[in-house]
C-alpha cells in the first residue's frame, strides 16, 4: 500500500501541480477521506519516503480535534446518564420509581451521574421516596453534541462546550496534522527507488549509465561502533593507580597467585598456628601441594626468630614444621608479594646482588646510599587475592586489594598518618579516624576509617601498621629502617562509587554488560 500511496500523491501532483490539504486524498483500499489522524501518519510516511529522493516538498499544519472515549460513544448510542434516567421514570401523577429500581432500570453508573445532572436540568422531581417527570419533552444536548463531534471532530457551541464534555471524560483532545504538498527538484511520476550502491555488475554491463544513484547524507549520524568498555572496577583501579604513580611510587609485580606458606605467612612472621592458616580460611593446592625452598639461610633466619626469637624477640616458642612452611596456597593478600619485594630492596645491606635488586633501580634517593647499601622505597600493588569465604553481598572468594609499603630510615607513625591522610585525600576522603588494631606482621597497627556522607556514619576503609622487626631483620634491613604497610579493598570503594550494593551485581555472571558500558569515569 505504500508504493501505491506515493504513487497516489506523484499523480496527484502531476495534474494538480499542488495539493493543497492532504485530508482530501482517499487512501488506497479507503473508501473516504483521510481526515483521521491515524491516515495521515500513514500520508507523512510516504511523504518522508519522497522527500528523501527530492521528488516533493511539504508544508505541515497543526490542527487540533476530539475523539470519544467508550463512554461517550455509549452515550451516541443509548443517550446520556440524565436522558436514561429521565426516560425510566413515570410521568408525574403516577406512582413513583423508588432508587432501588431506578438503579435496576438504568444501572448504578447512569443512576449516580444521571439523578444530579437531571435534578440541575430540572427534568424530574422527587416524590415520597421515588421520583417521576417533571416535564414532559426534553432535549439530550450531551448526545447531540457528541454525535456533532463524531462526525466533524469539533463543536460549533465552541469551547466552553469542548470544557464541559472532556471535564465529563466524554472526549479526548487530540492534536493532529495534514499537510500541503507540492513538487520537488526531482519530481517524477515514477517510483522507482534509486540505487544506493555501485556493483560490478553494474559497471560490466553499463546500466550504471542510466541509473539514479541516491545522495549521500554526510550530515547522518552513523551506525554506532560496539567498542569494549572498561568495567567499573578497573576504572577505579586505574584512578587509584594514577594517585600513586603522582606521588612517586613504583608498581610492584604481584603475577604470583599461587604462593607458598613461607611468602605469605612465615615471612610476615603470622604464627603457625594462626587461625587464617586454616582450611576454612585459606585454599590450598592440592596438585603440586609443596613449593620449592627458599633461601636457606633467610629461611633459617625466619624459622629461629618464630621457634626462638631474635632482634629482641622472644618469637613464638612453638615448633617450626617444615610441612606446613611449604604448602602451596592461593594467596590469602598481596602482602606475600611485599615481602618478596622487601627481601630483594635489603640484598645490598645484605651484601648480595641478587635478580631483581631494587636497589640497582634508579630510583629517587638511590644516589646517596649509605654504606650499609640500603636505599629508601615507595611500592604499590594492586592484584587479586583469595579466601575461603562466605559470600553474601559484600563477600566473595576473590577480590582485588591495593597494597602500599614505604621504606626509610627512622620512620615514626606520626609520618604513617600522615601518609593516609595525604592518600585518602587524593581519594576525595577527607574526613579520617585512625583506631588501634591488632595485626601479626605490623606494631602499632590502625584501622582506617571515613566519614561516608551518604550513609551518614563512619566506614573502616583500610588496615595499616608498621612492619615489625621480626619481619624486617631477618631480611637484613639495617636496625634504623622502618616500613609502612597499608591495604584496602578495591570492590567496596568501587561500590560506593557506582551505587552498588550487592557485590554478586559487580562482578560475576549477573553482571550488566549495559551497565558496564555507560558507567561513568570514576573522579575521586
Amino acid at each position: 500500500m505504500a508504493e501505491q500511496l506515493q504513487q497516489l500523491i506523484l499523480d496527484t501532483l502531476d495534474t494538480q501541480s499542488t495539493l493543497p490539504d492532504s485530508r482530501a486524498l482517499k487512501i488506497p483500499g479507503q473508501s473516504s477521506p483521510a481526515s483521521s489522524h491515524d491516515a495521515q501518519i500513514t500520508i507523512l510516511g510516504a511523504l518522508n519516503s519522497l522527500l528523501s529522493r527530492e521528488m516533493i516538498t511539504y508544508e505541515t499544519h497543526e490542527v487540533s480535534s476530539h475523539v470519544l472515549t467508550p463512554e461517550g460513544v455509549q452515550i451516541v448510542r443509548e443517550g446520556s446518564h440524565e436522558a436514561r434516567v429521565w426516560a425510566a421514570l413515570p410521568e408525574r401523577g403516577s406512582a413513583p420509581l423508588s432508587a432501588q429500581d431506578l438503579k435496576r432500570a438504568v444501572g448504578d453508573e447512569a443512576a449516580k451521574v444521571g439523578q444530579g445532572r437531571a435534578f440541575k436540568s430540572g427534568w424530574i422531581a422527587k416524590e415520597g421516596n421515588g421520583f417521576v417527570k417533571a416535564v414532559s419533552n426534553i432535549t439530550d444536548t450531551t448526545q447531540t453534541e457528541l454525535r456533532e463531534l463524531e462526525s466533524s471532530g469539533t463543536l460549533v457551541a465552541g469551547e466552553k462546550a469542548l470544557a464541559e464534555l472532556r471535564k465529563r471524560k466524554l472526549i479526548i483532545q487530540r492534536k493532529g496534522q495534514w499537510f500541503t504538498v507540492h513538487k520537488g527538484a526531482n519530481f517524477s511520476t515514477s517510483i522507482a527507488k534509486p540505487e544506493t550502491d555501485l556493483t560490478v555488475d553494474m559497471l560490466t554491463s553499463g546500466s550504471w549509465k542510466k541509473s539514479t544513484f541516491k545522495k549521500y547524507n554526510f550530515d547522518a549520524d552513523g551506525i554506532p561502533t560496539s567498542g569494549g568498555a572498561l568495567h567499573p572496577i578497573l576504572k577505579v583501579r586505574e584512578e587509584i593507580r594514577s594517585i600513586f604513580l603522582e606521588m612517586g611510587f613504583e608498581e610492584m609485580p604481584t603475577g604470583t597467585f599461587v604462593e607458598s606458606g613461607f611468602w605469605c605467612f612465615d615471612a610476615l612472621f603470622v604464627p603457625q598456628l594462626h587461625p587464617a592458616r586454616e582450611l576454612q580460611d585459606t585454599f590450598y593446592l592440592s596438585d603440586p601441594s609443596t613449593s620449592l625452598p627458599p633461601p636457606s639461610d633467610y629461611y633459617e633466619r625466619v624459622a629461629r626468630v618464630h621457634e626462638h626469637g631474635g632482634y629482641d624477640s622472644i618469637g613464638y616458642r612453638t615448633p617450626w614444621s617444615h610441612e606446613e612452611s611449604h604448602k602451596l596456597l592461593l594467596r590469602t593478600h598481596t602482602t606475600a608479594s611485599s615481602a618478596a619485594m622487601l627481601y630483594k630492596l635489603a640484598a645490598k645491606c645484605r651484601g648480595e646482588n641478587i635478580d631483581g635488586d631494587l636497589s640497582a633501580k634508579s630510583q629517587p634517593g638511590a644516589a646517596n646510599l649509605s654504606d650499609d647499601g640500603f636505599r629508601p622505597a615507595k611500592l604499590f600493588s594492586i592484584d587479586r587475592v583469595f579466601r575461603n569465604e562466605t559470600m553474601d553481598a559484600t563477600h566473595l572468594a576473590e577480590f582485588h586489594q591495593v597494597e602500599g609499603v614505604v621504606a626509610d630510615r627512622n620512620l615514626t607513625l606520626a609520618d604513617l598518618i600522615g601518609f593516609m591522610r595525604t592518600f585518602f585525600r587524593k581519594m576525595g576522603m577527607k574526613n579520617l579516624r585512625f583506631k588501634p588494631a591488632y595485626n601479626p606482621y605490623t606494631e602499632p597497627s590502625l584501622e582506617i576509617f571515613a566519614w561516608h556522607p551518604l550513609l551518614e556514619k563512619w566506614v573502616e576503609i583500610g588496615n595499616s601498621g608498621m612492619f615489625r622487626p621480626e619481619m624486617l631483620a631477618p631480611m637484613g634491613f639495617p636496625p634504623d629502617v622502618r616500613v609502612h604497610g597499608w591495604g584496602i579493598g578495591l570492590e567496596r570503594p568501587t561500590m560506593i562509587r557506582y551505587g552498588v550494593n550487592n557485590i554478586r551485581t559487580l562482578v560475576g555472571h549477573k553482571t550488566s554488560i549495559e551497565n558496564v558500558e555507560n558507567s561513568p569515569a570514576v573522579m575521586f
